[in-house]
């Protein structure tokens, strides 16, 4: 059995331990130690990462009564070694646990809504809540979270007896029987876990909650504490001066400046449609009429324009009418029309022929076609 010097020695960092087996596994090797501060995966934490000896140590679990430390080389049973944990990942992993109890603390205090998974992430902490929650509750729940981080209040993990722990208002997922270890912040939350948090609020750090969405008939939410949360509002001040600077507008009117391009852009796309729509009409009236079928190929139409000026083709022919504009050299996106005919099976027929994809209705189909422009003309001007 290892013993778990993670839980009473929260801030080590090194320690010295005896190796007491060693497997061979599918993601290198499990050794146990007769005593560890590495914290095993659990309660949505993630396991410690570091070294031990000269190994590295990739993951930690838990393995029965031991804790198996995944490395990446074999160390030799009997040995002692010199186990240094990735202080750095562990007190991140720290800080978004705390972090996350603080919130769900609160949304289970003013809105009653429980926890039913979490998970940090590597990016982010990931919490879902049994009921929904507004963007204007979400906001109050992060505005509460930084007062208690303030607060700097005093996280406390206890094991409390049988008569302590069943008068005790504690959060849980699941009926627990035995020790169970409950951690509480004065105020905010009380809840069983096994997970390693830190002493204090105020080192958890900023707290964020940077998105929300509906989840099975609750909330999801993405949250970031500590160094993420700076990290997070480093990139996006980042991308917020990057706009300001574009748009020659104050990084608190970017969102103004934005809409306005939106709406410039809505306007000349309008404009840019309106005058592709005479162009098209143009071009199909100065072709002859009552051609058999047509093919013409032009550049930089989308598939909204090439399907309209497909069906302004259909009325210059007898049979099938097909513009094609190329994406890349050999790639093509073509609509093909009749007034005349189904053209489901003539682009069949076609995209069989040129390695392409396509569907449609009877009147018209598009999709798209690879191979040599000379060669398409001449298979859809033959088509009969």
């Amino acid at each position: 059995m290892t013993e778990k010097l993670f839980y009473r020695e929260t801030g080590a960092v090194e320690f010295t331990a005896r190796v007491t087996g060693c497997d061979a596994v599918k993601e290198g090797y499990a050794v146990t130690l007769d005593r560890t501060l590495f914290y095993p995966e659990g309660g949505g934490q993630p396991g410690d990462t570091g070294r031990l000896g000269d190994a590295v140590v990739l993951d930690t679990r838990e393995q029965g009564e031991e804790v198996a430390h995944i490395t990446d080389r074999p160390l030799p049973v009997g040995e002692t070694v010199q186990g240094e944990i990735d202080w750095a990942r562990r007190f991140s992993m720290m800080q978004q646990h705390t972090g996350e109890h603080i919130v769900s603390g609160i949304v289970h205090r003013l809105f009653g809504l429980d926890n039913v998974g979490f998970h940090i992430g590597r990016d982010a902490v990931r919490v879902d809540f049994s009921g929904p929650l507004t963007d204007e509750q979400l906001r109050e729940v992060e505005r509460r979270a930084n007062e208690a981080v303030f607060a700097n209040l005093p996280v406390r993990c206890d094991y409390p007896d049988g008569a302590a722990l069943a008068a005790l208002d504690y959060r849980s997922k699941k009926e627990l029987t035995g020790a169970v270890r409950i951690v509480s912040v004065p105020g905010v939350d009380v809840c069983a876990c096994c997970g390693l948090h830190v002493s204090a609020t105020g080192s958890v750090g900023p707290i964020k909650i940077v998105s929300s969405q509906h989840y099975k008939g609750g909330v999801r939410i993405l949250l970031l504490c500590g160094a993420r949360a700076m990290a997070d509002y480093a990139e996006k001040t980042g991308s917020v001066t990057a706009i300001s600077n574009l748009l020659s507008a104050k990084p608190g009117e970017v969102a103004l400046a934005v809409r306005r391009v939106c709406d410039e852009n809505a306007a000349l796309r309008q404009k840019l449609s309106a005058l592709q729509n005479q162009w098209m009409e143009l071009k199909a009236a100065s072709l002859p009429e009552g051609e058999r079928n047509l093919c013409l190929l032009e550049e930089g139409l989308l598939p909204d324009a090439l399907r309209r000026f497909c069906l302004l083709l259909t009325g210059r022919c007898t049979g099938v009418a097909a513009i094609l504009s190329e994406r890349e050299p050999g790639q093509f996106q073509f609509a093909l029309g009749s007034a005349a005919r189904d053209v489901r099976p003539l682009c069949r027929e076609l995209t069989a022929r040129f390695s392409g994809r396509g569907g449609g209705s009877a009147e018209l189909a598009q999709g798209t076609l690879a191979g040599a422009w000379k060669e398409i003309e001449a298979f859809i001007i033959d088509l009969e």
